[in-house]
C-alpha cells in the first residue's frame, strides 16, 4: 500500500473509532473539504468543529471498496452506515483526496444516502 493510501486508511479508521486526533492528524492546516450539494468547510479547526458534532449515536460502519491513486490524488469509493434517532441510516460515498506531501489538502466528497434499515 503507498504511504498515501495508508494516510487514507488512518483517517477512515480514525472515523470508525471516533478518534478524532486521528482523523485531524491526517490534514494539512488548511484542509478544505468540499461536500458537494452541502457545503464548504476551510480549515482544520473548522472541519474539527464539523466532525466534533453528536450527529451520530454510535460509530459509523465504513467501508472501502476502492482506491485508486494518481499523482497527488487518490479516489475512494465505499459504503457505510450510521444510527440517528434510532434509525440506521445507509450510504455510499466516493471521495477525491488531494495531497500536499503525506497530508491531505484537500478533500471532494459525493455522499448519497440509500435508505433507512428496519
Amino acid at each position: 500500500m503507498s504511504i498515501r493510501k495508508d494516510v487514507i486508511a488512518r483517517y477512515i479508521d480514525g472515523f470508525r473509532r471516533s478518534d478524532h486526533a486521528l482523523v485531524l492528524a491526517c490534514l494539512t492546516e488548511d484542509f478544505v473539504w468540499e461536500l458537494y450539494g452541502h457545503k464548504t468547510v476551510r480549515g482544520r479547526a473548522a472541519f474539527a468543529a464539523e466532525i466534533d458534532s453528536d450527529f451520530f449515536e454510535y460509530k459509523p460502519v465504513l467501508e472501502i471498496h476502492r482506491m485508486i491513486e494518481e499523482g497527488d490524488a487518490i479516489a475512494v469509493t465505499g459504503a457505510g452506515s450510521a444510527r440517528k434517532d434510532g434509525d440506521t441510516l445507509n450510504f455510499v460515498f466516493s471521495e477525491v483526496f488531494h495531497f500536499e506531501g503525506d497530508r491531505i489538502r484537500r478533500l471532494e466528497t459525493w455522499h448519497i444516502w440509500t435508505g433507512v434499515a428496519p
